[in-house]
């Protein structure tokens, strides 16, 4: 999200079936770990991004040279290893977190995405039903959105090349940009937490709490979120829906951002762009467009139908997609890996048949809740549930329950294979005094969990949102869900899971 966007990811709340009057459902119990979990990844989230921050940098190394040997950090003291740390991933100070031109570039981003969203054409669609059985309004633009973005900084990059302001204002204030995301995701969480409580004095049909959203735990409400679709009224923009908003445009369109400007670093420091650079670059560029453009598929989503908009998806949206989407591209800028043909077809292989898994079935599952009498899907088997929705038993969604995943999880490998046995290190140049030489000797393989990170976490993301779905479906549908499993018996990977 839009797909894996955020700490859940935007998929599909029952992505077999065609929407009809909601059936009863059983009382939501505590996800995540309940409290304690949402507690630790409410305030142990952002000392992971910063962690990839500092510990993979352009400094000394990625990871940090001492972190390969933290038995010799450590045996002075504690303190002086903390310190040869400190010095190797060039820590600013608790005050140098954030700038105040890092903190207007990033309200200035946020501005431009309210303007854009405000002046570029628009289609409106309508939401799901709600259980009030009214339909909210969406306002859609973020491909035009992303297309004019693009234009803006290719013209600026075809005129002043690397140095077209934007990409080293990025480079230069990224810990600073990451700050004051964190910091916003915070306050967007506690404004729609502490908004959720007049719902019941605005007598608003289309004002709801998310189901599992009102457990009374204020740690576990503000991070799961209380209200479904919170919905804000700002001053010459008009209303702007948040959770849809935050969905794809900041975090999504900064992501790509963000790699063009690691990119163009890349240009900067060498001359070229490597192969693996353009071929991250390429994969992740493909799937965020995709994303926007696809833009309608969001509200049957999971994230819009079911969840509420706390905390997970605040810093799911701002945070987690663009700074640690973007972990290969960062460090692809410093050390540029040249894969060679062999590698770059078997990268773009492997990429090709996970979008084609994943766009012919997720196309297939739109066709069908959109017409299931359509020429294209009326071929489909289908299982009629008691509440009157049709669970798919044939086609893609016949051979696993969740096939799209497959397709989204095999795109992930295209970000990561690229950086190949990931880790390198930064020493000054004799011959070149001022600069460093980039050398992966005795680092080989040690940066594999930072660059590869995303199709572990994504893994296990993946078969957690899979697991959420199906007690969803097990709740709303009951026996008619077990009579489905019985039918289509894989979950994710037809033979395997």
């Amino acid at each position: 999200m839009a797909r894996t966007k955020t700490l859940s990811s935007a998929k599909p709340a029952a992505p077999l079936e065609v929407a009809h009057a909601a059936a009863h459902e059983e009382p939501h119990g505590f996800e995540f770990g309940g409290p304690i979990g949402a507690s630790l990844i409410t305030f142990g989230l952002p000392i992971v991004a910063y962690a990839f921050a500092f510990l993979c940098n352009d400094v000394t190394g990625c990871p940090a040279p001492s972190l390969t040997r933290p038995g010799a950090l450590f045996a002075n003291g504690w303190n002086n290893g903390i310190q040869t740390l400190k010095a190797e991933i060039g820590w600013p100070g608790w005050t140098g977190l954030i700038s105040l031109e890092a903190a207007a570039g990033t309200i200035a981003w946020y501005a431009l995405s309210l303007v854009l969203y405000k002046i570029l054409p628009a289609s409106e669609v309508q939401g799901t039903t709600l259980k009030s059985g009214t339909r909210l309004t969406y306002k859609l633009n973020s491909f035009l959105t992303a297309i004019t973005i693009l234009i803006v900084c290719a013209a600026g990059t075809l005129v002043q090349g690397a140095d077209f302001p934007l990409w080293p204002f990025i480079n230069r204030n990224y810990i600073g940009l990451l700050t004051s995301n964190i910091l916003i995701s915070y306050a967007l969480a506690a404004y729609t937490y502490i908004h959720s409580f007049s719902i019941r004095d605005s007598h608003d049909p289309k004002r709801e709490i998310a189901p599992g959203g009102s457990t009374g735990n204020i740690i576990y409400d503000f991070f799961i979120g209380r209200e479904m679709n919170p919905r804000i009224t700002i001053p010459f923009i008009g209303e702007v829906d948040i959770k849809a908003f935050m969905e794809l445009r900041p975090g999504m369109l900064g992501w790509l951002l963000l790699d063009l400007a690691f990119t163009a670093k890349q240009y900067k420091n060498y001359g070229y762009v490597s192969d693996s650079m353009l071929l991250v670059l390429f994969a992740q560029t493909v799937y965020i467009l995709d994303s926007v453009y696809m833009e309608p598929a969001i509200l049957t989503t999971i994230d819009i139908t079911t969840d509420g908009f706390g905390f997970m998806l605040s810093f799911g949206d701002l945070v987690w997609v663009p700074f640690t989407y973007s972990l290969q591209t960062r460090y692809l800028s410093v050390h540029p890996v040249a894969l060679g043909p062999l590698w770059v077809l078997t990268i773009l292989g492997i990429q090709g048949f996970g979008y084609y898994v994943f766009r012919a079935s997720n196309s297939e599952k739109n066709a069908f809740r959109t017409d299931p009498n359509g020429e294209s899907v009326q071929h489909l088997k289908f299982i009629e549930t008691a509440s009157g929705s049709r669970l798919l038993t044939s086609g893609w969604w016949g051979t696993a329950r969740h096939i799209s995943y497959l397709g989204d999880w095999l795109m992930s490998w295209a970000y990561c294979l690229p950086t190949l046995a990931a880790g390198y290190k930064l020493t000054p140049s004799i011959m070149y005094p001022g600069s460093r030489l980039v050398t992966t000797e005795g680092m080989a393989g040690y940066a594999v969990p930072v660059t590869y990170f995303y199709m572990l976490y994504f893994a296990i993301l993946l078969v957690h949102r899979e697991a959420r779905d199906e007690e969803k479906c097990r709740r709303k549908y009951g026996k008619d869900w077990e009579r489905y499993c019985e039918v289509v018996r894989w979950r994710i990977w037809p033979g395997v899971y």
